[in-house]
């Protein structure tokens, strides 16, 4: 896998931890956060840069999970596409689907945020202050109580990076305004080195040229 020779796409959030382990000459294309908030549009975005990469480019390695199912049905055309076989980038932070699947199993009703998440804009109390603006104080209260009425948790992921100090007592603020325990917690760049250099073994999903992503794809592998 010559790095000249392949291309990273992903969102601002995941290229943050992405960029420092990034192998010289590998090209990355940055999508728009928002896209998550309609798949579809994610989809068509996906596919657009799929399909724009250069003939130089054989390989290229997404920088997603399945992301509300915005992954499936994606096609490689001249070039192969690898992707991590998680549902979200919540286990790429963590390392792996094992750590998540650990942690939502530790306590599920919990939200997540990285420094790269908070750069975005994208926090609980982001979305606070903009129903605030549309609806007024009183209501964005109870839009926000409804919200979170399964939610006891915020876990702030330190991806080590530096510079967390700031990030983390942002993190903190946003729990103590919605009445979430806060906890932090180690990430691993584990899942992110293997999808730059591999190996690419049953934590990817690998589609080759003319191949169609499926979502039977991303489950688990069974050892028969």
């Amino acid at each position: 896998m010559p790095p000249d020779h392949t291309q990273v796409l992903a969102c601002a959030t995941v290229l943050e931890e992405i960029i420092p382990l990034l192998p010289d000459g590998m090209d990355y294309r940055k999508l728009d956060f928002g896209l998550h908030l309609q798949p579809q549009n994610l989809k068509r975005s996906l596919q657009e840069a799929i399909d724009a990469a250069g003939p130089e480019i054989d390989t290229i390695l997404l920088g997603y999970g399945l992301c509300s199912m915005a992954v499936v049905g994606l096609k490689a055309n001249h070039c192969t596409l690898v992707v991590p076989k998680v549902d979200d980038c919540i286990a790429l932070f963590l390392g792996s689907r094992n750590a998540y699947t650990e942690q939502v199993k530790k306590e599920p009703g919990t939200y997540y945020l990285t420094k790269g998440w908070i750069e975005v804009s994208d926090t609980l109390l982001d979305e606070y202050e903009r129903i605030v603006k549309r609806l007024g104080t009183a209501r964005a209260d109870r839009v926000m109580e409804l919200m979170l009425a399964n939610y006891t948790r915020l876990v702030y992921i330190d991806t080590g990076q530096q510079d967390q100090k700031g990030y983390r007592e942002y993190a903190r603020t946003v729990a103590d305004k919605f009445h979430l325990r806060f906890e932090e917690i180690e990430g691993s760049n584990t899942l992110i080195n293997k999808l730059l250099q591999g190996p690419w073994d049953h934590d990817f999903v690998i589609a080759e040229p003319g191949q169609i992503i499926s979502y039977t794809d991303f489950l688990p592998t069974l050892n028969l």
